[in-house]
């Protein structure tokens, strides 16, 4: 490949130990977590300690040519910030990590001023997790809004998953029509197995919002490699809105509970419905711009002792 790949959308954790929802996650050993009332198998079994750490991540994304990845975050593995700033500092050519508040803290928009303050370059809102049992909290409220509006006036980037469907694409395009240079990276494909998925990816039509595919090899699980109706949906919406707009994520570590790191992308590669010059920006060129990285380390192809 003439190109370097980018994940746009991968965790990192060094314990899970949270409440969503009033259930119970927490690291368990040999790779399982209690998960919301059941046994999961949440990382990969030869990960022992339960520890899904930057180290092993590299291991990974050397083995698969991955040049960088964005670190998102979400509810269920509780909030990474402090060692995720330990990594991005570390590493900075290999990691753009995403800051994250909680919003089911009264003092979220401080939250939200101290991770701008200290230098996170990008913010993570798993916005799916807004209905609290108080209520549902609407993305377009008065607290959110300045958020945003900081978010804007400081060029730090929102990292966003969606409620299914069209659910909170109204309030999407009103932050986007208010906050026109905020630049928003939209996750999970846009939640694409589920009905109406195409109305997030037309938020892509703006020209500061991106899709990044983060989970899709999990929301078409049923299917398996090759994973043919994920290839479908990615040309779906290339023609709905360029893909110039689409980015390919992995939803590093859970998803390689049942495949391999490698083969999260390279259905894409291998695929012969897609172009050479569509997959160059898919998996690597789209994401190295948006996302402003520099100086990406080439990583050479290393022969399988099956090979």
């Amino acid at each position: 490949m003439e190109y370097k790949i980018i994940d746009a959308h991968a965790h990192l954790w060094l314990r899970q130990d949270t409440e969503v929802d009033g259930m119970k996650i927490q690291t368990l050993e040999n790779g399982k977590s209690l998960f919301m009332g059941e046994l999961r198998q949440m990382i990969p079994p030869f990960m022992i300690d339960g520890m899904n750490t930057a180290e092993v991540f590299l291991s990974n994304m050397d083995y698969a040519q991955v040049s960088a990845a964005v670190i998102t975050q979400e509810y269920i593995d509780g909030l990474q910030n402090e060692y995720l700033w330990q990594v991005e500092t570390k590493y900075p050519n290999r990691f753009l990590t995403c800051g994250m508040f909680d919003i089911r803290m009264s003092d979220y928009p401080e939250q939200a001023l101290m991770l701008i303050k200290q230098g996170f370059k990008a913010i993570k809102i798993p916005a799916q997790r807004f209905f609290l049992p108080q209520g549902r909290v609407y993305l377009t409220s008065d607290k959110l809004m300045k958020i945003w509006k900081e978010m804007e006036s400081k060029d730090i980037l929102l990292s966003i998953d969606l409620a299914d469907g069209d659910l909170q694409v109204g309030e999407m395009e009103e932050i986007i029509k208010e906050f026109p240079n905020l630049r928003i990276a939209i996750g999970h494909f846009g939640m694409v197995t589920r009905k109406g998925w195409l109305e997030q990816i037309k938020l892509a039509r703006h020209p500061n919002v991106r899709i990044e595919s983060g989970g899709i090899t999990w929301l078409f699980n049923d299917e398996f490699y090759p994973f043919k109706g994920a290839l479908k949906a990615i040309k779906e919406a290339a023609e709905l809105v360029g893909m110039e707009k689409l980015m390919w994520g992995s939803d590093y570590p859970r998803t390689i509970t049942a495949i391999t790191y490698r083969m999260s992308y390279d259905f894409v590669v291998k695929s012969q419905d897609i172009s050479e010059e569509d997959k160059a920006l898919f998996l690597g060129l789209n994401a190295e711009k948006f996302y402003r990285f520099e100086s990406l380390v080439d990583l050479p192809y290393i022969k399988n002792m099956s090979e």
